[in-house]
C-alpha cells in the first residue's frame, strides 16, 4: 500500500470506530505535507480537562490548506457547553501558526452551543 493511501479494511474500522472523522475514499490522497504538519502540531494540544491531547482525543477533524500558506483547521469540544472552547481555539491557531510554511491558520469549532461566535473571534 502506497503512502497516503487506505486500504478498504482500514477505511472501514475507522470510520466504524469514529464516523465523525473527515475520511477520504480508498486512492485519493490524503493530506498534503503542509496539512500533515499542521495535524500533527496541532495534535499536540492538551485539553485541560482530561489532560489528554487533540490527537489522543480525537478532536481534530479537518485539516485543509485553502490556499498556499493559509490552513484551515476544525475540532471538536469534548462537549456542546465546554467552558474553554475559546481558549482551545486560540490554541489551536496559534499552533498551527508554528509550522514553517503557514501564513495565515482559520480555526472552526463545531458542534459548540456557541461556535458562530468562537469562530468570529477567533479568525477575526
Amino acid at each position: 500500500m502506497k503512502k497516503g493511501k487506505l486500504s478498504e479494511r482500514a477505511f472501514k474500522i475507522v470510520y466504524i470506530l469514529n464516523p465523525f472523522l473527515f475520511l477520504l475514499q480508498q486512492g485519493e490522497k490524503v493530506l498534503t505535507e503542509l496539512e500533515d504538519k499542521v495535524r500533527e502540531e496541532v495534535g499536540k494540544v492538551l485539553d485541560p480537562e482530561t489532560g489528554m491531547s487533540f490527537a489522543e482525543m480525537q478532536m481534530i477533524t479537518k485539516v485543509k490548506e485553502e490556499e498556499s500558506g493559509v490552513v484551515r483547521v476544525e475540532f471538536i469540544p469534548t462537549s456542546p457547553f465546554c467552558p474553554i472552547a475559546f481558549k482551545l481555539a486560540a490554541d489551536i491557531r496559534d499552533a498551527a501558526k508554528k509550522v514553517p510554511g503557514v501564513k495565515k491558520a482559520l480555526v472552526y469549532c463545531r458542534g459548540h452551543a456557541m461556535e458562530q461566535q468562537i469562530n468570529e473571534m477567533t479568525n477575526k
